[in-house]
């Protein structure tokens, strides 16, 4: 006891060092995380920007007069007569409606033949249905490009060329949707078809009154992934249809870049792809929580 008022400084002293090094060791965390944060934003920012400059040029020329849009300097002009000589130029509402109708119709009949599909692999046992599920899922690997000649031949022998029945009867069926709704329904649990069964309800009554609701955000995923590629498809479009009732608008906005003169006409060009994407782009900004939370509840990431 006698020793410790000759000890009492030296232990303060002990003390107080050991709390400004605790603080100096957290002031030096926090530095570093902020660090990492500011260059994390600074990567995010980065790869935002080669996303949003491109998309910003598009939409300035869209709106400014042609014969400025390939000047260096910087102009204020604003004017929606590209839009108006674009839209009047080419039949762009019939390429609009072209393009409804197909995704529309794909993803009606795809929602249909993916849910008969999936629950047929995830509740119903038959021989070989493992090996048949998994030579149905060679269709995910293989590209949708390598089967282009094949069925080309296969629509000009049930004389389907230049239709839209053409357009989309190589993608009513989708293995990739069957993959994503088999294991969807497989998580469901069986006491609930037991209950159902017990009341006398029927495998359609099930499955329209029990998968399919409790299914929904798989539903809405694939509907964006759906609606998404065959709004945005070229290559097989531009391969079976030859006339403008056909065509749909990724089409026709080729048809009408190449249609343009000595490929000044930027203005054009920008008017007319800012048409073809506006749709798609608006519908995401409108549903984009929905959008968001249907993808995180499905498990897709894009």
């Amino acid at each position: 006891m006698e020793d410790n008022p000759l000890k009492l400084p030296l232990v303060l002293r002990q003390n107080s060092s050991k709390a400004l090094e605790e603080e100096r060791i957290l002031n030096s965390g926090r530095t570093k995380r902020r660090i990492q944060q500011i260059l994390w934003h600074a990567v995010g920012f980065a790869f935002a920007a080669v996303w949003i400059i491109p998309f910003l040029w598009v939409v300035r020329t869209a709106f400014i007069p042609k014969d400025i849009a390939i000047d260096s300097g910087w102009s204020w002009s604003f004017t929606f007569e590209n839009l108006i000589h674009v839209w009047n130029g080419a039949p762009f509402g019939q390429f609009l409606m072209n393009t409804l109708l197909v995704c529309g119709v794909v993803l009606a009949v795809q929602l249909v033949t993916m849910t008969m599909a999936a629950y047929a692999f995830a509740r119903v046992r038959f021989f070989g249905k493992d090996l048949l599920f998994m030579l149905f899922l060679v269709q995910i690997m293989v590209p949708p490009d390598v089967l282009i000649f094949s069925n080309y031949q296969v629509l000009n022998e049930m004389g389907l060329l230049d239709t839209k029945l053409g357009i989309m009867l190589p993608y009513f069926a989708s293995s990739f949707g069957v993959f994503l709704l088999r294991q969807s329904f497989k998580q469901l649990p069986y006491e609930l078809d037991e209950a159902a069964r017990v009341e006398g309800a029927s495998r359609l009554h099930i499955l329209s009154r029990i998968y399919v609701p409790l299914s929904r955000p798989i539903y809405v995923s694939f509907a964006i992934v759906s609606v998404s590629f065959h709004w945005n498809d070229f290559l097989w479009p531009l391969i079976v249809t030859n006339s403008e009732e056909n065509r749909l608008l990724t089409v026709g906005l080729a048809m009408f870049a190449k249609a343009t003169e000595a490929g000044a006409q930027w203005s054009d060009v920008c008017a007319a792809t800012l048409i073809v994407s506006a749709p798609l782009m608006i519908g995401f900004f409108l549903f984009q929580r929905q959008v968001i939370g249907s993808f995180m509840s499905s498990g897709i990431k894009g």
